[in-house]
């Protein structure tokens, strides 16, 4: 059979694996065990062999969400969990050691920021770079550097790291590259493509799309060969050596520590992503036309978007992401504006903590996510206190233009 395109494999891709009854869609599983007639069937399970026995490690129907996300990313297989947050912490804590050294982008979300204190805090070293620019990275490099992490698309500063050097340099220095694609998506940029050994999807935002799911998701691309890399425990090298890594996290991140994705969660997910490219495609042409009508009213000091020109990293988005730039801007007001009263007055954008929705979000960051990290922090990320992150969703675009008319009046 042909390979088909991205939508067509993920629209079908439930029924093409023997969905019982004829149904197009995986069933959802809610059970929490799973029961054997066979004694030696259950512990060849345990032992290894593909299985279902508690649900704290997978469900038929998470199963086939990640399916679906190993699809997306061309990768070898996914592991899911509850979050995106949940899906870093595995793969660093499942990975990492104290002792190790983290090359990490400063340009990323600040939860994820946080985390990476908790994981200084336990003995890992953590070295925060400029990763717009390879050359960084590999000047932060040391003999007990381990891994190299960045996002694909900054959150909120939209900064575009230099994906495909940094891809090429870990892999002549065998080590670890995680690419963060939650903002990219897998449709404008497979993690694979940059060579990337892992890549971490927060299935909450644009992949699930509707706002009514939490869940993450780590792909193993199969690019990284695991038999190298000596934090692999000794019960988990066994098999073919691409799934060690993946097995690690599953084992001491998914089991030991419990972020488990519930079954209704990823069917509900599963649903989501079959529209992922009809809906990026609508959010990404929304945000360019918006962004590039915001970027000459005098009441906006600064647009931070891919898609314009003046970008720093306009050209290297072009070519990754195929001329689509995602669906988050960063807007800075300027002084005379006062930052909450402007918020006060939109009526169609929605004030919320979240993004990769439909509809379209705004949130002031120095004083919500990025608040804990403190000035210095947030000037070294490039968060002003009147800077705006705005996830565009799929509503018409002139409503969107004119909610912003009317509030900045």
């Amino acid at each position: 059979m042909a390979k088909n395109g991205f939508t067509t494999t993920i629209l079908h891709s439930d029924r093409r694996a023997s969905v019982e009854h004829g149904a197009i869609h995986k069933p959802m599983h809610p059970s929490s065990q799973y029961a054997f007639a066979d004694a030696r069937e259950l512990a060849a399970v345990f032992q290894g062999k593909p299985g279902f026995t508690y649900a704290r490690q997978g469900t038929p129907t998470t199963a086939a969400l990640e399916a679906k996300i190993s699809q997306m990313e061309d990768g070898a297989g996914t592991v899911s969990f509850a979050t995106g947050m949940a899906a870093l912490a595995a793969t660093f804590f499942s990975l990492l050691k104290a002792g190790d050294h983290l090359i990490s982008s400063q340009y990323i979300f600040g939860n994820t920021n946080s985390l990476l204190g908790t994981l200084a805090g336990l003995g890992v070293e953590v070295s925060l770079v400029d990763a717009t620019d390879a050359r960084n990275v590999i000047a932060a490099h040391r003999p007990e550097t381990r891994m190299v992490f960045t996002e694909s698309l900054a959150n909120p500063g939209t900064q575009v790291a230099d994906l495909q050097a940094i891809g090429d340099w870990c892999r002549e220095k065998h080590l670890v590259y995680v690419v963060d694609n939650t903002l990219a998506t897998p449709w404008l940029c497979q993690g694979k493509a940059v060579g990337a050994s892992l890549v971490i999807n927060s299935l909450s935002k644009h992949i699930g799309g509707h706002a009514n799911a939490l869940g993450g998701a780590v792909t193993d691309t199969g690019l990284y060969d695991w038999t190298g890399y000596e934090n692999i425990a000794a019960p988990y090298r066994g098999g073919k050596p691409t799934s060690w890594g993946l097995t690690q996290i599953k084992k001491k991140g998914l089991r030991d520590m419990g972020g488990t994705l519930a079954s209704e969660a990823a069917h509900r997910i599963a649903a989501g992503a079959e529209t992922l490219a009809l809906r990026m495609d609508r959010a990404c042409a929304n945000s360019l036309a918006l962004a590039q009508f915001l970027s000459t009213h005098p009441k906006v000091a600064k647009i931070h978007y891919p898609g314009l020109a003046g970008h720093p990293q306009h050209e290297r988005a072009a070519q990754l992401f195929g001329n689509r730039y995602g669906a988050l801007m960063g807007i800075e007001l300027v002084d005379e504006v006062d930052l909450f009263d402007f918020l006060n007055r939109l009526n169609v954008l929605i004030l919320a903590t979240h993004l990769g929705d439909n509809r379209s979000l705004v949130l002031p960051m120095a004083h919500t996510i990025y608040y804990e990290m403190g000035a210095e922090r947030r000037a070294l990320m490039g968060i002003s206190d009147n800077f705006l992150r705005v996830s565009v969703g799929i509503e018409d675009v002139q409503d969107l233009i004119g909610d912003f008319v009317q509030a900045l009046q």
